[in-house]
Formats: structure tokens, sequence, C-alpha cells
């Protein structure tokens, strides 16, 4: 396991912070209160922690598959549905929505490999990433891949908490099946919109790994 580069500056401020805590506790709490000390230092060292585990990158063996679209992060299926496509499509797709909770692996990969034919920046408002307006209002950022002829988009919806999409695709590019697209910091969501003969291998409620688990076939 290794830490996401997007965590550094991140992390350093919330250490800074965690070790001023623990400065002032020793130095301006009175006798008095000497007993609260050590539940603040769990407190402090359990939110180090998650900050910590948030940016974590586990080892995994990735899904390299011709045929396959890998889902692009980790989280829990909570939309299956056909919808009439708002942006770059103008046909019906299927989409199928990944909520991403604070507990999850925030980084996000490419689900096939092909060109990055469209990749569009959208500010916007920070709905919870469940709300159905979340892919329509909420800040994101999509990439549509191109393969074969064929095309999905992918995108990025920030939540309630997640203030900064980060994306590392531009038109253009060759990318390759799991290799990073991003990373979405706290809580958040990815839509992919896939063709409508494209075949669904999940369900409502199952938990994807990013890279790993098969999400449809084409």
């Amino acid at each position: 396991m290794r830490i996401h580069r997007e965590g550094y500056v991140t992390i350093f401020i919330v250490t800074l912070f965690v070790v001023a805590v623990d400065w002032m506790l020793r130095c301006w709490v009175s006798d008095g209160y000497a007993f609260l000390i050590d539940p603040i230092r769990v407190i402090l060292a359990g939110f180090w922690l998650f900050i910590l585990s948030f940016f974590r990158v586990p080892n995994r063996k990735h899904t390299i598959q011709e045929n396959a679209i890998v889902a692009p992060a980790d989280g829990k299926v909570v939309v299956i549905e056909e919808v009439q496509a708002d942006e770059y499509f103008t046909d019906k797709r299927i989409q199928v929505s990944i909520f991403m909770s604070p507990l999850n692996v925030h980084v996000n990969r490419n689900p096939i490999s092909g060109e990055v034919v469209y990749s569009q920046y959208h500010p916007g408002k920070y709905l919870v990433a469940w709300h159905p307006k979340s892919s329509t209002e909420n800040e994101r950022h999509s990439v549509v891949y191109r393969k074969d002829g064929k095309e999905i988009l992918v995108k990025q919806i920030a939540g309630a908490l997640a203030k900064r999409i980060c994306n590392y695709l531009r038109p253009g590019q060759v990318v390759r099946q799991t290799e990073e697209m991003g990373f979405i910091k706290f809580g958040s969501r990815v839509d992919l919109l896939l063709p409508l003969d494209a075949k669904i291998h999940c369900k409502i409620g199952d938990r994807p790994q990013g890279g790993v688990t098969v999400i449809a076939t084409w």
C-alpha cells in the first residue's frame, strides 16, 4: 500500500494541526483537567489515521480484459438505469453510478483502454452525492473514451464534502485500462454512461473495487 500524491499536502497540514493541539494540551491544560488529555489524544490520533487512510492506494491485481468495462472507482452501486444523455452524447445510454463514501479508496481508474476524445470540467453545486440531480448540478469532470468505434463517458461528481476533483486526462491522450484517471477528495460519486447493448455484470447494492471489478462487457 502507498499514499496517493494528492494527499501529501493535506496529511502534512493535519499532522501539524495534531502536533500543535497536543503541544497546547501539555502546556495549557491545568492539573484539574488532565483527565481530558488522553481521550483528546485518542480522538486526534483517530482523525490523523482516518486522513491517512483516505489517501491510501492498496496493492491490487487489476483486471486487464479486452471486452470488459472495469469499475473506475470503489464504492456502492446505487443506480443502474436507462437515461437520456445530457452531455456529449445525444442518444440514450445505460447509467451505472457508484457512490464513494469517505471510507472508500478514492483513486479513479480508466475503465477501458483507448483514446480520450473529450475531457471537460464543470463547476457546480455540492449536493449530497446520492441526490438524483448531483449528476447534472454538482461540480464534476466528464471524460469520454473511444475504443474500436465505441464510446463511454465517465463522470467524476463532487459530493457534499468533496470540494476538489482531480483529473489527469486530456483529449487526444491514449490511455490504458486501470491506470489512474483522477482522484476525488472525500465523499463523492462516479457515473458511467454505457451503450445500450453493453451487458451489465453488476446490480444495485454491489460494492465494486476500482480497477478490479468488471461492471459490464461489450
